[in-house]
């Protein structure tokens, strides 16, 4: 679930980047998909750590 939030979040923030930046609809793809990828591998990282620390 928090990779697939990670996804989610992270393909919303890249396309709000990108509109701020003043590019073209290809662009906010570009970074649509950049941010979501990145953000889903960090979401893959704290569940693999959570999953892994006794808490």
């Amino acid at each position: 679930m928090i990779v697939l939030a990670g996804l989610g979040l992270g393909s919303l923030f890249g396309a709000n980047v990108a509109k701020r930046r003043g590019t073209s609809s290809l662009g906010v793809a570009h970074y649509a998909a950049e941010f979501g990828i990145a953000f889903g591998q960090l979401g893959t990282v704290v569940t693999i750590f959570a999953r892994r620390v006794p808490i």
